[in-house]
Formats: C-alpha cells, sequence, structure tokens
C-alpha cells in the first residue's frame, strides 16, 4: 500500500498574513524619525532641533506632491488593485491622512511648547502685533507702506472675477469682506510675496511673521471695506511626473509636454488652513 503525501500549498500561501509594511504608511514612519531628532534637546543643538522642524515639513510636502499625488491618481482612476501590504487605494489614503495629522499636530505641539521658548530664552523672538512697542509699530507702519503694499497684489472674487489660482505651497491670506453699498459679502485672496522675507527683523533677535504685518494693515489695503475675517491657507499640487517610457516614442518630448502642464495648472492634493477657520470661509 503506497502512503500518498498531502498536497504542498503554494509557498505565497504558507506565508504570515500582514508580512509587508506599506511603502507610503513606512516613509510617515521615517518622518516621524526626523521629528524625533527636534524633540531631542539632550544631544541636538536647539538651532538642528528647529531645522529638523522644517526638514519635517518639507520632506511632508514632497510626500504630498508626488507619493500622494500618485495615489489619488489611481484612485480617480478607479484602479482597486491593493498594495503589496494587502491595502487598498482608498484605504491607504485614509491612513495617510489620519496619521499625517497626527504627526501635524505632534510638530505643531513641540514648536508651540518646546522649541518656540528654547529660542525665545536664547533671544530669539518671534512676536505678534500686540507684543511690539511704539517705535517697532510705527517702524513697521512705514515698512509697509514703503516696501510690502506697492507689491501686494489682493484678487477678489465675485460672479465676474472668478476664484484665482493659487500657486503650489505659496502661503495665502484668505479675507471676507462686506462692502458698504453692496449686498452680501465678497471672498478676497493676498498671496505673501516670495520676493519678502517670511519673518521681518525688527532687530536683537526680534521678528514679526509676514502675514501677521500685513493682517495689520488690511484696512489700508481694502479700503472703503470692513474686513469680517481673514486665515491663512496654503495649497500643495501635484508635481508627480507622469511619462510611460514605454509607450513614449520621444522622452524628451514627453518630459517637455509634461513640464509644460504645470504651467497650465496642477490638479490640488492638500489644503492646509488654520485650526480656528470659520465654516463660512472654509466653504
Amino acid at each position: 500500500m503506497t502512503q500518498q503525501t498531502a498536497p504542498q500549498l503554494p509557498i505565497e500561501a504558507q506565508l504570515p498574513e500582514g508580512r509587508y509594511s506599506d511603502r507610503e504608511l513606512s516613509w510617515l514612519a521615517f518622518n516621524n524619525r526626523v521629528l524625533d531628532l527636534a524633540k531631542d534637546a539632550q544631544r541636538v543643538p536647539l538651532l538642528e532641533r528647529a531645522k529638523f522642524l522644517a526638514i519635517f515639513s518639507s520632506n511632508l510636502d514632497e510626500f504630498f506632491m508626488v507619493r500622494v499625488a500618485g495615489l489619488k491618481r489611481r484612485i480617480d482612476a478607479g484602479v482597486a488593485v491593493p498594495s503589496p501590504a494587502g491595502i487598498m487605494p482608498r484605504d491607504l489614503h485614509d491612513a495617510i491622512l489620519a496619521r499625517t495629522s497626527e504627526l501635524v499636530i505632534d510638530q505643531a505641539q513641540v514648536f508651540a511648547n518646546d522649541v518656540r521658548p528654547a529660542l525665545e530664552t536664547e533671544g530669539i523672538k518671534i512676536l505678534d502685533w500686540a507684543e511690539l512697542t511704539d517705535d517697532e509699530q510705527q517702524r513697521m507702519h512705514a515698512l509697509f507702506t514703503e516696501r510690502i503694499f506697492p507689491v501686494l497684489t489682493p484678487l477678489a472674487v465675485d460672479s465676474s472675477h472668478p476664484f484665482p489660482y493659487i500657486s503650489g505651497l505659496s502661503i495665502n491670506l484668505a479675507i471676507l469682506l462686506n462692502h458698504p453699498s453692496r449686498e452680501g459679502r465678497q471672498f478676497a485672496r493676498i498671496k505673501l510675496p516670495s520676493i519678502l522675507s517670511r519673518f521681518v527683523p525688527l532687530g536683537g533677535g526680534r521678528f514679526i511673521p509676514l502675514e501677521t504685518l500685513i493682517i495689520e494693515h488690511l484696512d489700508e489695503v481694502f479700503s472703503g471695506m470692513q474686513v469680517l475675517q481673514h486665515t491663512t491657507f496654503r495649497v500643495t499640487r501635484n508635481e508627480d511626473l507622469e511619462v510611460e517610457e514605454d509607450d513614449a516614442e520621444n522622452i524628451l518630448f514627453a518630459l517637455e509636454k509634461e513640464l509644460l502642464s504645470r504651467k497650465v495648472g496642477r490638479s490640488p492634493v492638500r489644503l492646509e488652513v488654520e485650526e480656528t477657520i470659520d465654516d463660512e470661509m472654509l466653504t
């Protein structure tokens, strides 16, 4: 009598489930380690910790511009193929947003509760308008009139003015206005000029954010109108190159076409707003 052996399962079936880590979630874990360096007050110098906070943000920008943009493109195309880790594209997108939110909140707390107070102890202060001395406020009034106001480009949105194109990674002010002689409210947008420093030096290690300085002078920018609300926001756009090397007869031409499309406008992949933004402003 011959003994029959049970058929062996395929090698893939013998391996445990969950043996793979998702590439995108692993990248977020890597960026979390960058954030850990910003938290390390024992071994990392203060200014290096501030730099690691900035590196964390720039890493996250690139992650959304390329990796999340590619993921959103697959979702929009209806691709329902799980990743090697077994996660469907839409579920992965939700997981990325949830983890990113946790990391960004952690980063903000590290800066507000740890790094910023430590910088102030060393004489480096980022101030609000009310914290300026009378002399500093006078100098900032003059600076705004002479150097900042001339390079601002406020854009209103109404039936005759469509919503303006928001360039990727630019810092913008959203303003809700009321015109005395018209019914209804009007939305306007101001882009912070890239030719100006984000932090305006006051002297002696004291700085004021450029957006704070502009907000203080909105009544001058929108003369004759009532400023109801204002907030800052930023948009991240798709910067992922979509070139199929196997199908493109001329790779150089395909790249030129793809780069040209960026000037027309890439689709947004992330909107960052202040936590205290009003629902009316957001919609």
